[in-house]
């Protein structure tokens, strides 16, 4: 096909999406209560400025002229952008049966097939996987017969700064691969020798890194899906080259493990410390829900959830930490006193000394607030039409919940631009991560809430912990910290922050 007749299909094809979806929105228009307000969208496009590398800051400045709901296009898709508590606390908490159903990127399916917790439908298979998550794999036994294995990976960061003291470090990098080892380990720590789960490694961080560059990246496809099969910025076709790469390590490891199983007379676990694999292929032979299946497709698609979402999120944040802790020397030092005041000075931290570390989770808390990994949370897309705040939501129509407006509002927030963890050690609010205060929502809320949340708080505390009591830090010489933002499916530092390490004790 020539380039004439590439860019003519095109355009026939988006024509028709827009007409189609003109069509739908009329017709759906009968119902009694009003469609939102919102700003009008150039023909074809929609609203043009949604191709702006910062949404969230895009969305917030429309709501403070459309209020605190308001509908737009973008592209082929009709959207709605709630802005406010006390609405958003009606998706989440009011209907949220109806607003539990999510619209996966083109990207998402092409990485585990829509099949993992993160993006399938609403139903009985997504209830079961979720309950198996929740319940079976990060139980607090489970989470602490497995701790060995995250202590294990700590122990080497710390061995690998030591050998870097005095000399720059990118933190974002060296969290996200520290991370990615503490996941692959708790994955099949037990299944492996040391030398294949170093090589598999190597090339799985080489994988994953590429797969979540990809899923951040905006797709013209998930807003035009008439162009969906021509792949026009070839997302896609890099998705299938590197998927395939993640999934043969999987099905190396599952195969190595089924030996081992088969070898010690069926039992998994038998004389290994709890991973993961493990505990997924005891399920495998249970039932797991009425009318659902689980076999080797679903452990997959779990295992590369596990892998895409407690990777790049943990390494963000700490990475943001990091950032505004240098930028403060002032809490810095507090945070430091702290740890030296609960943990010892000739101690290392340890996972139970966590829950005594108030400042430095007030700390965590508002980066969090000031720096959410996910502004916009993950769109929610409704299973039938419904009305919030007096104004009719189409079924099927993508349903932002701007947190990043709401962690800036001054009538929420005192001085709401500025790093003050203290805002956090008050007993005015209860502001933890499973979404109690709609104020406050880092990981969601709801039925959608982030499954892996106990793992990840864990993980983000004790790595700081840790980093933070056994190394001072400071920035390279004539540098300073940057705390701009680079919009994505994670909100990452615009550019990479290097400190320096030196020994505290």
């Amino acid at each position: 096909m020539d380039g004439f007749s590439v860019v003519a299909l095109t355009v026939i094809s988006i024509l028709a999406s827009v007409f189609w979806c003109s069509w739908k929105f009329k017709k759906s228009k009968e119902g009694t209560a009003p469609y939102p307000p919102g700003p009008r969208g150039l023909p074809i496009l929609g609203y043009l400025p949604f191709l702006h590398v910062n949404l969230h800051h895009q969305f917030t400045e429309l709501a403070k002229k459309y209020g605190p709901i308001y509908k737009l296009q973008l592209g082929s898709k009709l959207c709605m952008v709630i802005s406010s508590p006390a609405l958003i606390k009606e998706v989440v908490r009011d209907q949220d049966t109806i607003f539990a159903n999510r619209d996966p990127p083109v990207a998402a399916i092409a990485a585990t097939g829509g099949l993992g917790i993160l993006w399938a439908p609403y139903g009985p298979y997504w209830r079961d996987m979720r309950k198996l998550f929740v319940r079976q794999m990060l139980s607090n036994n489970n989470l602490q017969a497995s701790y060995v294995l995250r202590k294990e990976e700590v122990a080497k960061v710390v061995r690998d700064v030591s050998k870097k003291i005095g000399k720059p470090i990118e933190i974002g990098e060296m969290v996200f691969i520290t991370e990615l080892n503490v996941i692959l380990s708790l994955l099949w720590g037990g299944t492996i020798d040391a030398e294949m789960r170093d090589r598999l490694g190597a090339e799985f961080r080489d994988k994953v890194s590429k797969l979540v560059d990809l899923l951040g990246k905006p797709n013209v496809s998930d807003y035009f899906p008439v162009l969906a099969k021509f792949d026009v910025q070839g997302i896609e076709k890099k998705m299938r080259a590197v998927v395939p790469g993640v999934e043969e390590i999987l099905d190396s490891v599952i195969d190595e493990r089924m030996k081992m199983i088969a070898a010690e007379g069926g039992k998994s676990s038998a004389g290994r410390a709890k991973d993961f694999l493990g505990i997924l292929l005891d399920l495998k032979e249970q039932k797991v829900g009425e009318g659902s299946s689980f076999g080797l497709t679903q452990i997959k698609a779990i295992l590369m959830d596990i892998v895409l979402g407690g990777t790049d999120t943990t390494a963000t944040i700490v990475e943001w930490v990091m950032a505004e802790l240098l930028h403060n020397p002032d809490i810095m030092k507090k945070v430091q006193e702290e740890l030296t005041d609960v943990i010892g000075e000739n101690n290392a931290a340890e996972e139970f000394h966590i829950t005594k570390l108030h400042y430095l989770d007030a700390v965590v808390k508002e980066t969090f607030r000031l720096h959410p990994p996910l502004p916009l949370l993950i769109p929610r897309f409704p299973s039938q039409s419904c009305v919030v705040g007096g104004y009719m939501i189409p079924k099927h129509s993508q349903v932002f919940l701007n947190m990043w407006a709401i962690s800036m509002d001054p009538q929420i927030w005192e001085n709401p631009s500025e790093f003050r963890p203290d805002r956090f050690l008050k007993k005015n609010g209860n502001f933890d991560y499973m979404g109690s205060n709609v104020q406050y929502l880092p990981f969601g809320s709801g039925r959608r809430v982030c499954p892996a949340l106990p793992l990840g708080e864990k993980m983000v505390m004790y790595l700081l912990a840790t980093l933070l009591h056994t190394f001072e830090w400071c920035l390279p010489e004539r540098e300073t910290v940057d705390v701009s933002e680079k919009f994505g499916i994670v909100m990452r530092k615009k550019t990479p922050l290097f400190a320096i390490p030196y020994n505290r004790f």
